[in-house]
């Protein structure tokens, strides 16, 4: 398995250790879990906004018709305040 050595300063590296004592972990279980669980969460980031834009693209008339003062200004139009 891949393994990946990262450094911490003297004061995180005591704060780890007592987490982890709290915990009733290892270390590296505890930074193990902490990346799992912020990569789930970098994903969820990424299929919630794919959902978003998704849904945004399939009501984008209706968008529109909803706000009309938020809608761009067509190629070769300006737009005027």
């Amino acid at each position: 398995m891949p393994a990946l050595n990262v450094e911490f300063s003297d004061r995180e590296l005591e704060d780890l250790r007592q987490i982890a004592k709290e915990r009733g972990t290892s270390m590296k279980a505890l930074v193990r879990e902490a990346a799992a669980a912020d990569i789930a969460r970098h994903r969820a980031l990424q299929e919630g906004a794919e959902a978003f834009r998704t849904f945004f693209a399939s009501h984008a008339d209706e968008f529109a018709a909803a706000f009309p003062d938020d809608e761009p200004p067509h190629k070769g139009e300006g737009r005027v305040a």
